[in-house]
């Protein structure tokens, strides 16, 4: 593929990655993501269309509303970029071939995923269903070998999360549970079982951070929402090869 395909899947992406913001930060709400427009939230100006272009309006007003000159979160322009880049590097991880389709829906849905659950600690029902529904229907048409992974999948990553929740007392939210009988639709068993492996490691070193510079306290709940969406998407994209190198590093 040219390299004009590749930077218009890119300039996709920022566009999409601004929409995601949207939909993470509006459903938790029960908002519209269509109306009201997109407006400064402290001071409601609303924003015109040289100030929602993706990551450059923000690097052009350098951080700050136009109108009344607060700090704007780098969340929007950090997630416009990083889904930018994903959907680009997607075709180079997965080959030009149906399982692409995937890829995309699932990290639009971690993209949302990680606005909502690092701005409110909730991941949406709504959007669960929406994007568990559309996986289901993808993976009809595109299937994991055997077909019957998927089930399997979603099914592991539901138990294994939900009796976490209840050794714990309540220590795994619900949302996290239903997330990961989604993200098992895509993965499959065994990648379902190594991205929660990854999470977990991810979500370890976030909170001993947290906690170093003041962020986090010792006792009080953290969105694990994030670390899911990194570990998810390590498991996604290498896990089949991290799987078959450990299986030959102990059989040979």
């Amino acid at each position: 593929m040219s390299i004009l395909f590749y930077i218009i899947i890119f300039l996709y992406g920022l566009v999409l990655g601004s929409f995601f913001n949207v939909v993470g930060l509006r459903i938790p709400n029960g908002e519209s993501i269509i109306r009201p427009r997109s407006a400064c939230p402290k001071c409601k100006h609303a924003l015109t269309a040289k100030e929602l272009i993706p990551v450059f309006s923000f690097l052009f007003q350098k951080g700050s509303c136009q109108a009344c000159k607060a700090k704007i979160s780098p969340l929007y322009p950090s997630i416009e970029m990083i889904t930018a880049i994903l959907f680009t590097i997607s075709p180079l991880l997965v080959g030009w071939s149906k399982e692409l389709i995937i890829t995309w829906t699932l990290i639009s849905l971690l993209m949302i995923v990680f606005v909502s659950d690092v701005t409110y600690m909730i991941i949406p029902d709504k959007v669960l269903l929406f994007f568990g529904s559309l996986l289901l229907l993808e993976r009809f048409f595109i299937p994991l070998t055997p077909w019957w992974d998927m089930v399997v999948g979603s099914a592991v990553g539901f138990i294994l999360l939900y009796l976490i929740a209840i050794v714990s007392k309540g220590g795994m939210g619900g949302g996290d549970i239903k997330l990961y009988a989604v993200i098992g639709l895509a993965l499959g068993w065994k990648l379902v079982l190594l991205s929660f492996f990854f999470a977990t490691i991810v979500g370890t070193i976030i909170g001993v951070i947290g906690m170093v510079i003041g962020k986090v306290k010792k006792g009080k709940p953290m969105p694990f929402g994030p670390a899911i969406v990194v570990g998810t998407l390590i498991a996604y994209f290498l896990g089949n090869d991290l799987l078959d190198w450990y299986l030959q590093f102990v059989i040979g």
